[in-house]
């Protein structure tokens, strides 16, 4: 990967990350729209080259198996989610990565540390997982629905009006610790307007193969708008670290929201740089003994080798066509 494309990737996603230390006010500071001058005709090859190299780093992350990637997902309803999830991880190896949707904790979870059921899925060294929705609901439903505090059945001296604030360093640490160990977090909030929101609710309403993702308590937290609006923003401003910052991707545009997402997870593999291992020399001499064994094994009329001729022809076939060209342009 050349450092100019890093650079270039580094650039496109800076105006969506949130700078350590800063106040947020989503309505103020970043705009759902927004779609930094492109077109629609070109997202399809921009997320296809994102797509391509998710899959040659995440194949690299994996045989490295040093490194683990979180990325946090969180968006209102209808914010695309799911979606980003399908396109953005279209072209990886699915074994290396894992997916974990977070609904309404049972009783077990309540038993435990409200952090608990997260780090139970947290991805293992050269795996990616995704939280669909994570421990950020904590400070954001929990926060606007206080009745759901009171199920953690917390003790009264950890359930005063400074629980929010204790809450964002608590999450600030874990995820130190996280990044501390060799795994990396990055977090992304898919940023939707109230109005494409209306939309999507009733594209699922009109079209009977969406149907089935309609739910009227959606509508009902909808009335919450301005409730999340603040939660999410005192979020972003609390809890976007240098270690593990918020990047706010515009959503009202889904083509363009999976290009920011697939742009945020390849910059920071980019910056990992996970490199394949060396098997070092004796490792390679046990290879090439093994070779010759294989090679005087192939039947009469066989290569010996396959793959190697079919490589060298291929070689040949492209020096060749190399001294045509240099032929031509003599002539």
């Amino acid at each position: 990967m050349s450092d100019e494309r890093a650079e270039r990737i580094a650039d496109f996603i800076e105006p969506l990350r949130v700078k350590p230390g800063s106040r947020v006010h989503l309505g103020r500071d970043f705009d759902p729209r927004f779609k930094a001058g492109l077109k629609k005709r070109d997202g399809v090859e921009l997320l296809r080259t994102g797509v391509s190299l998710l899959a040659e780093y995440q194949d690299r992350l994996a045989a490295q198996d040093t490194y683990g990637v979180l990325l946090c997902l969180q968006a209102i309803d209808a914010g695309g989610k799911d979606g980003t999830i399908r396109h953005v991880m279209s072209g990886v190896n699915p074994q290396g990565v894992k997916v974990s949707s977070f609904k309404v904790p049972s009783a077990e979870e309540l038993d435990h540390d409200y952090l608990w059921r997260y780090a139970c899925r947290l991805p293992t060294r050269g795996e990616i997982a995704i939280f669909n929705r994570s421990h950020y609901e904590e400070v954001l439903v929990v926060r606007v629905h206080p009745e759901n505090l009171a199920r953690q059945r917390l003790p009264e001296e950890s359930s005063g009006p400074d629980v929010w604030d204790r809450r964002y360093r608590e999450i600030n640490r874990w995820e130190r610790y996280l990044t501390d160990n060799g795994f990396k977090v990055l977090k992304i909030f898919l940023n939707l307007s109230e109005e494409e929101q209306r939309a999507r609710f009733l594209k699922r309403i009109d079209r009977p193969e969406k149907n089935w993702k309609f739910s009227a308590a959606d509508v009902l937290e909808r009335r919450r708008w301005d409730d999340y609006q603040d939660a999410f923003s005192a979020m972003l401003s609390a809890t976007s670290t240098k270690w593990a910052p918020w990047y706010v991707v515009p959503a009202d545009r889904k083509w363009f929201a999976r290009i920011c997402a697939a742009a945020v997870l390849v910059h920071t593999l980019m910056d990992i740089d996970p490199q394949y291992p060396d098997v070092g020399d004796e490792a390679r001499q046990a290879l090439l003994a093994t070779r010759r064994d294989l090679e005087r094994e192939a039947p009469a009329g066989a290569p010996a080798d396959p793959y190697s001729e079919s490589a060298s022809r291929r070689h040949g076939k492209k020096k060749h066509g190399k001294k045509k060209h240099r032929k031509h342009k003599r002539g």
